[in-house]
């Protein structure tokens, strides 16, 4: 299952996608190299690799397409660990997004839409125009199930971000997606020289955060104080970097919305998904794989229906149990905000169609629970016959994913990071959107996180401006200082609000409510039924 470029029921309106790609080209156009000493010296960062300059856009400077890697993984260095940067005294133009990674095509990712290449290794820096320094440095990590996404989606663009939070800085990064990102090798007959191509897009985004690491006080960010965040994929991201050796070095806390090391999966199900890809290609090396035309080889990975191209617990890169990992303390000294929403799958139901939905997701629960043991099985089908809140809209079926793939997975992460001594704050977001089915569903908050009303393709409408900020002012507190509390000088409303650390007894968790933003204790509420469900969290992708 792709989470997030199934969406059927609105990519069958032709009008609709050519307006949405004719939106996201015009943003296009090519950085160049500047040799005439013609540029506005104020707009000019000297990094590394390169004096970058960019474009001012009222209080707001934006820093768009900027290598992070001295060569781009391309050629002979496609499914190769990314290259470091190199010095360079050369002056450019960071006027316009990077070409992103190579991928479909989807409305339910609008910039995916924008031009393509497997040279796609690129970040964007977004400041307010003063010389404040030390700022604390937010890096975003886009969603797309590891299959589509990009940086230019426009519900995530910056300028108004930091517009209202001056006192920060932006970066969102790309990386290496679907085959080209995630997709294991090492078992060919010629797959030796292949070792990291399983997860080499975590490996991209570990370097992006190395060259944030080394050039973002030249922007006024401070290297020492980098939170990481991301959706989906990107939450699954966040949360597995911790992981990574190496990689804390260079963040110290970590805002996951919406995703988990669930959206993993094992050597064996990646060697099934890539065996699938040889088979249909008529591949049997590496070498037969580096002459296929890459659009063959996009729609040959498309077409393999159980492919799902995540990142691999390989145990080398990422370990082979995350959720033991940090209950053994891999992440307790990095700070954890996490959560989900109140109806994560009603955005499938919505791009599937119900009837469509109904079926996949009959079909998955009986998958799952196929793979259970008797009990756990019994367990399972019991919570199914007790689901809360069921309509035909949003069958019992749709609930248990709701719970196997984001609600579990949360609560596990929150239980085993607190276990192990480490802060672990957790939300629960239940607006719901104003376009019919989707109700509050997957990626339905993004536009209230970068602050951008006006895009309501998931959320049918704008939520309540107050809300909103109140959420925002969280994020950015907790980046400044790892708690993300209000006091009530700060609060957009006047009225202290603090966050408790999630505890093993409460479980106390931040509910996100558009009228009452407020603290429940999980015990009362009972979203996860911990005796029923939380079993779950060991079957990983759904």
């Amino acid at each position: 299952m792709s989470m997030e470029n199934n969406t059927p029921g609105v990519t069958s309106d032709e009008d609709v996608v050519k307006k949405a790609a004719e939106r996201i080209l015009a943003l296009y156009g090519e950085n160049k190299r500047i040799t005439d000493g013609n540029y506005d010296k104020s707009l000019a960062v000297k990094c590394k690799n390169g004096t970058f300059v960019g474009k001012k856009s009222g209080s707001v400077i934006a820093y768009k397409g900027i290598p992070f890697v001295g060569k781009q993984p391309a050629g002979d260095l496609r499914w190769k660990a990314p290259v470091d940067c190199v010095p360079d005294d050369g002056v450019y133009e960071a006027y316009y997004f990077g070409r992103i990674p190579r991928q479909e095509g989807s409305i339910g990712q609008v910039g995916s839409f924008y031009p393509q290449s497997e040279e796609c290794l690129f970040l964007n820096v977004w400041k307010a125009a003063d010389q404040n320094t030390k700022k604390p440095v937010m890096v975003w990590i886009h969603g797309g199930a590891f299959e589509i996404g990009s940086t230019v989606e426009p519900r995530e663009e910056g300028t108004n971000f930091i517009q209202e939070n001056p006192d920060v800085i932006l970066v969102s990064v790309e990386y290496r997606l679907n085959v080209f990102g995630f997709f294991h090798l090492s078992h060919l007959p010629d797959g030796a020289d292949y070792p990291d191509a399983q997860n080499l897009g975590l490996l991209d985004q570990v370097m992006a955060l190395k060259w944030v690491h080394e050039n973002i006080a030249a922007f006024g960010g401070d290297p020492d104080n980098v939170t990481i965040f991301g959706e989906s994929a990107g939450g699954a991201s966040v949360t597995l970097l911790p992981l990574i050796d190496g990689a804390q070095k260079y963040f110290r806390r970590v805002i996951g919305e919406s995703g988990t090391p669930v959206f993993t999966r094992s050597t064996e199900e990646a060697i099934a998904c890539t065996n699938e890809v040889m088979e249909a290609l008529g591949c049997k090396t590496v070498a037969d794989l580096q002459k296929v035309d890459v659009e063959k080889l996009l729609q040959a990975a498309g077409i393999a229906l159980n492919l799902r191209t995540w990142a691999e617990r390989d145990g080398r890169t990422v370990p082979l149990d995350p959720y033991e990992a940090y209950a053994e303390g891999a992440a307790k000294n990095i700070d954890l905000l996490q959560g989900c929403n109140k109806d994560e799958m009603g955005y499938f139901v919505w791009g599937f169609g119900l009837d469509a939905w109904n079926a996949f997701a009959a079909d998955r629960k009986a998958n799952k629970l196929s793979q259970m043991t008797a009990d756990e099985k019994a367990l399972a089908e019991s919570y199914c016959k007790d689901a809360k809140d069921v309509s035909p809209e949003y069958s019992s079926d749709t609930r248990f994913i709701d719970q196997l793939a984001f609600i579990a997975p949360l609560f596990r992460m929150s239980e085993n990071q607190t276990k192990a001594g480490g802060k672990a704050y957790t939300y629960f977001f239940t607006p719901e959107s104003g376009t019919p089915l989707i109700r509050s569903g997957h990626g339905i908050e993004l536009a209230v996180v970068f602050n951008h009303p006006e895009e309501t393709l998931v959320s049918g409408r704008a939520f309540d401006e107050t809300f909103c900020k109140i959420l925002r002012k969280m994020w950015v507190q907790f980046a400044k200082t790892g708690n993300p509390s209000l006091t009530a000088d700060i609060s957009p409303d006047g009225k202290a609000r603090e966050w408790p650390l999630y505890d093993l007894k409460d479980k106390q968790l931040m509910v996100f409510d558009e009228h009452d933003v407020h603290v429940e204790k999980e015990s009362e509420r009972k979203l996860l039924d911990w005796e029923r469900t939380c079993f779950m969290t060991k079957y990983y992708t759904i």
